[in-house]
């Protein structure tokens, strides 16, 4: 073969490919919605913070009923050393009484009853005075 073919004949190689790169091209423009450049980036962040923005309010309804919770459980505690304040009160007043009950039986040279029950280990610091 001429030289001047061969340049004939890579030239037309050129040009094939080319309007085939040409073709695709305009394919793939086609298929691909127009968008802004960085409009996935865009989208992709906005997705992203309406997660977080999502799980930021779960995050302070959960802080809110867990502040909720705790100042019903400051409250019930409150209450409850309410009453056992209240039942110490009634515990004790109920023991000075039985002692000086005792006392009085004692002073009278009469001799008290003993204890319906045997006192419980627990009880028996409290009850120092009782003779048994």
């Amino acid at each position: 073969m001429r030289p001047e073919m061969l340049t004939a004949l890579s030239a037309l190689a050129v040009a094939t490919v080319t309007a085939i790169g040409g073709v695709a091209t305009a394919i793939v423009g086609r298929r691909q919605p127009r968008r802004p450049r960085g409009a996935e980036r865009r989208d992709d962040f906005t997705a992203v913070t309406d997660k977080l923005s999502d799980h930021i309010a779960r995050l302070e309804r959960e802080a809110e009923q867990d502040r909720q919770q705790a100042e019903q459980d400051r409250q019930q505690a409150e209450h409850d050393r309410q009453r056992i304040s209240a039942q110490d009160f009634a515990l004790r007043y109920i023991a000075g009484w039985a002692r000086s009950l005792v006392a009085y039986m004692r002073q009278a040279q009469l001799e008290p009853p003993p204890p319906p029950q045997p006192i419980p280990d627990e009880v028996r610091p409290y009850l120092h005075d009782i003779g048994t």
